[in-house]
């Protein structure tokens, strides 16, 4: 089994690519020899057939008679041996001539006479041998000889091609082990320095902590492309965690902040109080403003506690059973939960909605959602203005709410913070300008939960839209328009 290690995984492989080039090396290269050398001997065998087919003459006459030049016999193909066979048969089926050590009773396996030649193996006084039978002319017949052909056979032994093929295979397999050895030699090293990247990408991964979040940059010539999507997730998913862990630390200081101010409060209420014996009217005071102290604490915690579980349930931490929630009711509600914040201030609400528009959640929920934007359109729109309320269908099937005021506006720097924990667009934060700053984040945690998305778009001085866009179960094409105020 190969080891768990890239490095591991890329030598096997390339070691066993070069084994298979080897091994096809050595058999092509085999099969090729083989084939050459074959050749050579064949047309070596056809070349001395048709010479000593030349060597037979045919004398005048009727019958006509048949002669060999003996003394003009050429040299055996393998000199070294000088065991060719040969053997010259007539047209009469007689012999003509044969070499001395021709065996007795040869199997011959004779050719059609519409062939001109045919090849063979066979074995003869312990050697192997190549033989060749070919149809030849009589060369300068006249009379009853013309147009006669003599059967010629020719053999050589094949043992010099064998021993070429063997050094031919040796050869090769060297070779190819040489090369086996410096392609793995210059794998390792090629290896080694194309994973060098990887292992330096890993130690400064290891740099990485709460005070620094950032890979060393390093030269495009110098990073492989093969990393560039690795190195930009990684920077990418750093500065997630990064934000993450500021929003953490800052949520914790403005919290430590949201709660000091009122247990000071109550504490300097409680000590006041103990100073002195009162009358029954002074505690009843103290104890009132204190309770107003406590009201305010339960409430903070109230709204950091719907806020975990809000991200929570976004991050999968909770399941919970939707119900299916017609989008334009949800907002009425809404609207009638916020009206008499309005009424102060003759606010009224423009209600422009899809009647049958439904997405599946928890009606409290989407109200909430719905509460916490109208309730920031109302605090930071001016006297005897109008909030306008749409519902309507989205692309790719979701439904889109947009809460629009003519308030104030948001500045653009500021556009990109109003959902962080704690954040006011006052930097006063004064008690008496609005809440902990906790609700849109909650709205956008709850958005976030049934898959949707929420963003807002402002110019100042004419005012803010929320736009809010959430899958839906249904979608029918009827709207009504209303108009609630008081």
């Amino acid at each position: 089994m190969i080891p768990n290690s890239i490095k591991a995984r890329l030598i096997a492989a390339v070691v066993l690519a070069q084994l298979v080039l080897g091994i096809g090396s050595v058999i092509v290269g085999g099969m090729y020899t083989q084939k050459r050398l074959r050749f050579a001997v064949d047309t070596a065998l056809h070349s001395r057939a048709v010479t000593i087919a030349a060597l037979v003459r045919a004398t005048d006459g009727n019958p006509y008679r048949l002669s060999f030049e003996t003394r003009m016999m050429p040299p055996p193909i393998d000199r070294r041996i000088r065991q060719d066979l040969y053997q010259i048969i007539s047209p009469t089926g007689e012999i003509v001539v044969q070499s001395p050590n021709f065996p007795v009773g040869l199997d011959i396996p004779l050719p059609p006479p519409d062939h001109n030649n045919r090849h063979w193996w066979f074995d003869a006084a312990g050697l192997p041998y190549r033989g060749l039978i070919e149809y030849a002319p009589l060369f300068g017949a006249t009379g009853d000889a013309r147009n006669q052909r003599l059967l010629v056979m020719y053999a050589t032994p094949t043992i010099y091609m064998h021993e070429q093929m063997r050094e031919a295979g040796v050869y090769i397999a060297g070779v190819s082990l040489v090369l086996l050895l410096l392609t793995v030699l210059l794998a390792l090293w090629g290896i080694r320095r194309g994973l060098r990247p990887l292992h330096k990408l890993a130690e400064q991964a290891g740099s990485i902590s709460t005070r620094n979040w950032d890979l060393p940059q390093v030269a495009a010539g110098d990073r492989p492309a093969e990393l560039v999507p690795l190195t930009n997730a990684m920077q990418t998913m750093l500065d997630g965690l990064r934000e993450s862990f500021t929003q953490q630390r800052e949520f914790l200081a403005n919290a430590a902040h949201e709660l000091k101010t009122p247990i000071a409060i109550l504490k300097s209420t409680m000590q006041s109080l103990l100073q002195r014996p009162r009358s029954s009217d002074e505690y009843r005071t103290g104890l009132e403003e204190s309770l107003e102290d406590v009201a305010r604490l339960e409430k903070l915690v109230h709204w950091m506690l719907r806020l975990a579980r809000a991200e929570q349930w976004a991050a999968g931490g909770l399941r919970r059973d939707l119900d299916r929630v017609e989008v334009a009711e949800s907002c009425e509600r809404a609207l009638n939960r916020v009206r008499g914040l309005a009424k102060d201030r003759n606010i009224q609400f423009l209600l422009n909605g899809n009647l049958e528009l439904s997405v599946y959640a928890d009606s409290d929920d989407l109200e909430l959602i719905w509460v916490n934007l109208l309730e920031n359109a109302i605090r930071y729109s001016p006297d005897n203005s109008e909030i306008e309320v749409a519902v309507e269908p989205a692309a790719n099937e979701r439904a889109r709410v947009r809460i629009t005021d003519h308030g104030l506006g948001i500045p653009e720097a500021e556009l990109h913070h109003i959902f962080e924990r704690f954040h006011r667009g006052d930097p006063s934060r004064a008690r008496d300008t609005g809440g902990f700053g906790l609700g849109l984040a909650i709205t956008k945690a709850l958005v976030d939960a049934y898959g949707g998305s929420i963003h807002a778009t402002s110019e100042v001085g004419k005012g803010t839209c929320m736009i809010v866009e959430l899958p839906v179960t249904q979608s029918v094409d009827r709207t009504v328009a209303a108009v609630h105020q008081e």
